[in-house]
């Protein structure tokens, strides 16, 4: 198969839809697919089967989810453009602002609209269980929703729904601890909703996950305010379903310091890796020990920072082997660029019999980029 390659396995990407499917309709809530932790689009009609819809952050998204899955998008965007305001009206049925003041500047343009859209606003509850401060949207004065402050005059009228988002990669426990500092600042307004949406982060599909408890703790908040309600899980749809593969072109050593040069890049195919930072499980690697061989994964780009240490294998590596790194179909594949030039990995599906070449990378990928 061409290497360096993501390969989609669209059995396990089936069997995490079925069973968020089973949650959706055991608690009656709407699941839909957030396109920035996946934006896979050859898998959407899968998707879609499943799913009540995905959620938009841009124009670009908001079209492609009206293109490729046939349906218009829930829309949040940090902030609307003037210019492009009308056509995301046109491809949303849900629009989310981030701030009064932007409501306020579109108001009537909604209004005057022939597409009718349900609005809400994005709260920020300043309350998360999440520890990484890159990945935790709602610390105190945090750019992204409105304090219970924000509120003190009222509740914004023609406004329907309420988003809010705490988690990254979390657990229904931590979503229950979220739903009470919800209910403690913004239960007041909630009676007079239709909706809520419940954001993302919700890693429903992880082993560890208790999706009885997500049922029950769901359930109860929806009977209790009789409102919508909307989850917007990203790694969860495509958690644990796919590889990237690289080859080992080269192994360099100094001071001791063996390290696999690979044809990717960490910056630039897996930025995740080094942004967190976490180091990804690798297919075949070994613990520490006294008879295991120790090695770094150093990035193809010039970057120095371009390398994960350290990994463990119980036999030398050579190059020109295979190096397998473990989930990384979400967000990775969304975040990958083109630094550098190097060639981008393809994007393989395998459906249990077959590897089938979605899309391959190749010049006129990276020069139309540029101008």
């Amino acid at each position: 198969m061409p290497c360096p390659a993501f390969v989609l396995d669209l059995e396990r990407l089936k069997s995490n839809l079925e069973l968020i499917s089973k949650v959706q309709e055991a608690a009656g809530v709407h699941i839909i697919l957030a396109l920035k932790a996946y934006a896979n689009w050859k898998t959407f009609p899968l998707i879609g089967s499943y799913l009540k819809g995905a959620t938009a952050s841009s124009l670009n998204e908001a079209r492609l989810i009206n293109e490729e899955m046939g349906c218009k998008a829930h829309s949040y965007f940090v902030a609307y453009k003037e210019e492009e305001f009308e056509q995301v009206l046109k491809l949303s049925s849900h629009i989310t602002f981030n701030s009064i003041e932007q409501y306020l500047r579109f108001k009537n343009q909604i209004g005057e609209s022939d597409s009718p859209v349900s609005v809400g606003i994005r709260v920020n509850p300043e309350f998360s269980t999440v520890d990484t401060d890159l990945y935790n949207p709602s610390s105190p004065g945090s750019r992204l929703g409105l304090p219970a402050e924000a509120f003190q005059s009222g509740w914004p009228e023609g406004v329907d729904g309420i988003h809010f988002h705490t988690l990254c990669e979390s657990n229904s426990y931590d979503l229950e601890k979220t739903l009470q500092v919800i209910e403690e600042k913004f239960g007041g307004h909630l009676h007079r909703l239709k909706w809520i949406n419940m954001g993302g982060g919700h890693l429903l599909t992880s082993k560890e996950y208790d999706t009885e408890h997500l049922i029950q703790l769901l359930t109860a908040f929806r009977t209790k305010y009789k409102l919508d309600i909307i989850l917007e899980p990203g790694s969860a749809i495509a958690w644990q379903t796919g590889e990237l593969v690289a080859e080992v072109l080269d192994i360099h050593e100094a001071k001791d310091i063996k390290t696999l040069i690979l044809d990717v890049s960490f910056t630039a195919h897996m930025p995740d890796t080094l942004e967190m930072p976490y180091q990804p499980h690798i297919k075949g690697q070994v613990k520490a020990s006294d008879t295991s061989f120790k090695y770094r994964l150093g990035g193809l780009s010039c970057l120095a920072g371009d390398f994960l240490k350290d990994y463990w294998f119980d036999k030398p590596v050579a190059i020109g082997q295979r190096i397998v790194f473990a989930d990384m179909m979400h967000y990775t594949t969304v975040k990958t660029t083109m630094f550098n030039g190097i060639g981008h990995p393809s994007i393989l599906h395998w459906d249990g019999k077959h590897i089938h070449t979605v899309k391959s990378f190749d010049y006129l990928d990276y020069k139309n980029r540029m101008a």
